[in-house]
């Protein structure tokens, strides 16, 4: 299948190798994991006061007064996390925050999302505090030193 590729995708094949690498370097310079799992928090936050479930016919709302400050919280790790990979030099103040957020969305957010963002905010704060930027005279991660190409 891959032998019948021509033209766009055939180029796009060819550029992946590339892409591949540039993204390992893009991903290396900054707290990728930490900025994931503080989007990742924030998604569920944000889910559960809004959804409106059928559980064997009978409706399930989670739905309290809380909504607001869910809407609040959910957002703001939200933009954390996104604020985590296009700042990284933000990176003690963000996790700091995402984690002050995480643990007042527990009683504030219907169990801080059913506790999973709880603890997908817990680990995305420890990961940006503790992660630190690569030195100058580290070698990047390219593939070429572990084999890959």
């Amino acid at each position: 299948m891959l032998t019948r590729l021509r033209g766009s995708g055939r180029r796009l094949l060819d550029g992946a190798p590339a892409f591949r690498r540039g993204f390992r370097a893009w991903r290396g310079e900054r707290p990728f994991w930490a900025a994931v799992f503080t989007f990742a928090a924030g998604l569920p936050i944000l889910y559960w006061p809004y959804a409106h479930l059928s559980l064997g016919g009978i409706p399930l709302a989670l739905s309290t007064a809380s909504g607001a400050g869910s809407l609040l919280i959910g957002t703001l790790l939200l933009a954390l996390g996104i604020g985590l990979c296009c700042r990284p030099h933000l990176r003690v103040f963000a996790g700091i925050a995402t984690l002050l957020l995480a643990l007042v969305s527990f009683p504030v957010a219907n169990f801080g999302g059913l506790f999973l963002g709880v603890a997908s905010g817990l680990v995305g704060g420890s990961l940006a505090c503790a992660w630190l930027p690569p030195q100058a005279d580290e070698p990047t991660a390219t593939g070429e030193e572990c084999g890959g190409g």
